[in-house]
Formats: C-alpha cells, sequence, structure tokens
C-alpha cells in the first residue's frame, strides 16, 4: 500500500469503500507506520464524506446481500428479498451493514433484524446509520487487505530464501564443503586421523 503509485493505491481502496473522494484521501497521506494509522486515517475521511461522496459509496456497494443456502434459506432469503426491495425502494441505496462481529450463523437473523428495523428510520437518520455501517465495512475490509498482503509478502520472502539456501548448496562444490567440514579439525595443522590436508 505504501509503495503503490497513487492510481493503484485509489483503485485497491475503492474495493474498501466505493467513494472516489474516500480513496483519494486515504491514499494521499500514505505512508503509514502500520495498520492502526491507515485506520485511522481511514475513519477520519469517511466521518467526513459529503452526502455527493456517501451516495457515490452505497452506489458501489452490491444490492443484493449473498449467503448460502442452508437449513431455513429459502424462507429466510424470501423474506430477505422481500425487505431489501423495500429499503432500497423507500430510501434509493442499497442496505449496508458490517456483519464482521456476526456469528456466521446468526447473520442472516441478524441482517433481517436490522433491516426490519432500520426501515422505520427517516431518511436523514438512515443516512447517518449507513454512512457507519460503511466505516465500519471499510475497516475490516482494510484489515483483511492487509493481513492478505502481509501474508502474500511472507511467503513470498520464504519462498526466496528457500531458494536462496538451494540454489547456495548446488552451487558449493562437494569437495568444498567437504573440507569445511574438517576444517575444525585442522587447527593447528592437520590432524593425524584426518584425510583431509589444508590447501
Amino acid at each position: 500500500m505504501n509503495a503503490a503509485q497513487p492510481h493503484d493505491a485509489e483503485r485497491t481502496l475503492l474495493t474498501c469503500c466505493g467513494s472516489r473522494h474516500w480513496a483519494h484521501r486515504v491514499a494521499a497521506h500514505r505512508p503509514y507506520p502500520d495498520l492502526d494509522a491507515l485506520l485511522a486515517a481511514a475513519d477520519e475521511a469517511a466521518y467526513d464524506l459529503a452526502p455527493d461522496d456517501l451516495a457515490e459509496a452505497l452506489a458501489a456497494e452490491p444490492l443484493r446481500p449473498a449467503f448460502p443456502p442452508g437449513p431455513g434459506y429459502e424462507a429466510a432469503a424470501t423474506a430477505l428479498r422481500a425487505a431489501t426491495a423495500a429499503y432500497e425502494s423507500r430510501f434509493g441505496h442499497a442496505f449496508v451493514v458490517c456483519l464482521d462481529a456476526v456469528a456466521p450463523s446468526e447473520a442472516l437473523d441478524h441482517l433481517l433484524a436490522s433491516i426490519r428495523a432500520r426501515l422505520g428510520h427517516d431518511p436523514e437518520e438512515e443516512r447517518a446509520v449507513a454512512a457507519e455501517e460503511l466505516r465500519r465495512l471499510a475497516r475490516g475490509r482494510l484489515t483483511r487487505l492487509a493481513h492478505s498482503q502481509i501474508e502474500n509478502a511472507e511467503s513470498a520472502a520464504t519462498a526466496a530464501n528457500t531458494a536462496h539456501a538451494a540454489s547456495t548448496v548446488r552451487a558449493t562444490p562437494p569437495a568444498a564443503r567437504e573440507h569445511a567440514v574438517a576444517a575444525p579439525a585442522q587447527r593447528g595443522g592437520p590432524h593425524r586421523d584426518s584425510p583431509y590436508v589444508p590447501v
């Protein structure tokens, strides 16, 4: 993230929050010393989203949440489709909610309860709630992105170290390796039982 070109960094950040203003602002404050600093900057940029920026970010979110089939899924999916359609009709944008702190087994019920409760909001109140959920979503996505990049970097470093060690062993002639092993016994002159002589 710190080393990327500005347009590449912004393009990556847009996968976390669909506001171009937000992505530009977070990218412009690089480099970040650690993840906490990055998340703090992301929060600050999210708090300052203008109405048009918020609308842009909401428009980038998927309209229909996706959940894998499971017990009772069909009935819940039908209820979810009806609730999201009602929400979109009332507020004109996708329903967003951060489920990072919710157990997977409880996610669908939590989603349905949240959307039904928020249908009772007036538009101004709901914009504030949606903005907060977008901020939380961006934090979670940034955290997962950072951890993924760290894991990729560590894997690449491990692979490079392994390849370097293997090439070093292959590049060392057998005679040289044998001499290196015998060297401790040759201090002060060749050992009488050693088959090796210093060269």
